[in-house]
């Protein structure tokens, strides 16, 4: 369903719009209300790890620089791209350990991805981390994660979402774990 918004000529007959003095008596101006909706819908999925106006994705508390001062791993720039450049500098893997930094690919959701920490191994498909941006503004220091890949090598995982306590129910892609030196 559309909204109309209708501009009624002032008194003395009407304005005068563009060259030539064309005269207009009224300018209809239609706003589709599904644009109208996913443009609000789209604002809480740019989610991600930089930026600055607290209490959303962009607020004071973001995930790399909470992972870079929890691990001590000194890597920059966004969470996703905290993969490649750790190659040569850090080990990496696709096995969790304490300690470790997971790394959540970019997506649609996600586009700078997410980092966190993985505070205990819980069993093969399960450990618990901790985090900051995930819920924003907030720190999660045990938020479950769990591995739903096809070859159990964490490359999809599905999140707790915390304002549902439960496992969140999207599945994001993961490169793997960046291990920090000791």
């Amino acid at each position: 369903m559309a909204h109309e918004i209708r501009v009624m000529p002032q008194e003395g007959g009407g304005r005068r719009f563009g060259q030539g003095g064309r005269r207009r008596d009224r300018v209809r101006v239609t706003i589709c209300r599904a644009a109208r909706i996913v443009a609000v819908a789209a604002l809480p999925v740019v989610a991600g790890c930089a930026g600055g106006g607290s209490g959303s994705w962009h607020g004071p508390v973001q995930c790399a620089p909470y992972a870079r001062q929890v691990t001590g791993v000194n890597l920059h720039g966004a969470a996703a791209q905290w993969w490649a450049e750790a190659s040569g500098h850090y080990p990496r893997s696709h096995a969790p350990r304490p300690g470790a930094v997971l790394v959540l690919r970019a997506t649609s959701r996600l586009p700078d991805g997410h980092v966190a920490v993985v505070r205990s191994v819980r069993g093969p498909r399960e450990l618990v981390v901790e985090q900051a941006n995930w819920v924003p503004g907030r720190i999660g220091r045990a938020d479950p994660v769990i591995d739903v890949s096809s070859r159990n090598d964490w490359s999809r995982v599905q999140v707790w979402w915390s304002p549902i306590h439960g496992i969140g129910k999207s599945v994001y892609p993961a490169y793997g774990f960046i291990l920090p030196l000791k």
